[in-house]
Formats: C-alpha cells, structure tokens, sequence
C-alpha cells in the first residue's frame, strides 16, 4: 500500500529528480547544440527548485515581510536557498547566453549545429 501523505510530501524532490534525468539524458545523447544547451537550462532549472525546496518550512513567514504577526518570529523561512537561487538565476543567464553565442559562432563556422561536426576543431 501506498503511504501518499509522504507522496505528496516528498513530490518537489521527485520532480527535481526527474528535471535532472531529463537533463543530463539530453545533455550526453543529444547532438546539436541547441538543444545541448536547453538540456543544461533544464538541469539549472531542477537545482533551483531543490535550493528553494530545501528551503521551504509549511505555515511559515518570509523574512522580509514587515507585516508577520510578532507569533511568527520564530516561524520564518531560511533566506538563504532563496538568496542563492537569485544568485543561480543571474549566473545561468550569463552562462546561457555565452553558451548560445558559442553555438552561433559555431554555426557561422561550421554552417551546423552538429557536435560531430564542432570535434573537427581538434584536428
């Protein structure tokens, strides 16, 4: 029998791990490079939503909000995950658009957007 108060509890980290499968299988077995790079956005996307489900406590008040009532100061969510998941968001988009820009300079090379045909950079 299934217990689904601990389905239902557990779900986020379920979800991030299949974000991560799909990720690194798209990652390693996918050969152009446009979708190399939807693969990693994929798997930054799982390591964000684990930084933030590490993070969330049920009922409880976010540190910045003025208005929690004076019952809530021991009830407040780590700010932590949340500042590193800003963090994480602006390094991915940094990351993503060099990672776009290798694969358009590599088009304009190449005229493809073929990893096999990028491996001749080593010969």
């Amino acid at each position: 029998m299934i217990n689904w108060e601990i389905v239902v509890q557990n779900f986020p980290f379920l979800v991030v791990g299949i974000l991560m499968a799909i990720g690194v299988y798209t990652v390693t077995m996918k050969r152009n490079l446009i979708k190399i790079v939807i693969g990693v956005e994929i798997i930054e996307s799982a390591v964000n939503l684990f930084l933030i489900t590490l993070g969330y406590v049920e009922g409880a008040y976010a540190p910045i909000y003025t208005m929690a009532p004076k019952a809530a100061e021991n009830n407040m969510v780590l700010p932590t995950p949340q500042a590193l998941t800003l963090t994480a968001i602006v390094i991915g988009l940094a990351v993503t658009a060099l990672m776009l820009a290798l694969a358009i300079n590599i088009y304009r090379h190449y005229g493809s957007l073929d990893v096999r045909v990028a491996r001749r950079l080593r010969e």
